[in-house]
């Protein structure tokens, strides 16, 4: 069995001392903003349009870019995890289809959520979550881990870095 495989992008989004999460329909648990990798589209790229669709907000990507020298390349910002996720496995536990996510975390300014793509979910169904909220909660294990180490990451950057939000589409 041929297993399909897609490349998507999540972002941990954190302003002050909290991360964002929404309840996700379909799958029926709370989660942080992503979606696919667009086909035109470098991973870090699609983690700055997920969020600004799915939120409104516009995230400062908090990662580093190896400084290499590449003739006619570029380094990319480097997601803090990639992750393999299978998506849909049958009875037998052959898996047909996968998801590679590449997980990032950034920084924003408010937490008025305030989506701009179609479709997407209604602000209602966000919340931010500090870290004792993520700890205490009834979250997938991974997801309050993760959250957790997002916000302590935001926190020791603010000390040493000034970070500016980088418009959708373009390299930070």
């Amino acid at each position: 069995m041929e297993t399909t495989r897609h490349f998507t992008a999540t972002v941990y989004i954190v302003e002050g001392d909290a991360t964002a999460l929404h309840a996700h329909e379909e799958l029926g648990i709370r989660i942080p903003p992503g979606g696919h990798i667009d086909r035109d589209e470098l991973p870090h790229e699609a983690a700055l349009r997920e969020v600004y669709e799915e939120t409104g907000l516009e995230p400062a990507l908090l990662s580093e870019r190896p400084e290499l020298q590449i003739p006619a390349g570029t380094s990319l910002p480097q997601p803090q995890y990639q992750l393999l996720y299978d998506v849909t496995v049958d009875n037998d536990g052959n898996v047909s289809h996968q998801h590679i996510d590449h997980i990032y975390f950034a920084v924003v300014h408010s937490r008025q959520i305030n989506p701009q793509g179609e479709n997407e979910a209604d602000p209602s169904v966000w919340q931010w979550y500090d870290r004792e909220a993520l700890e205490s909660s009834s979250l997938d294990a991974d997801t309050a881990a993760i959250g957790c180490e997002a916000i302590e990451m935001a926190r020791t950057h603010s000390s040493e870095h000034e970070w500016n939000a980088s418009p959708v589409g373009e390299l930070p």
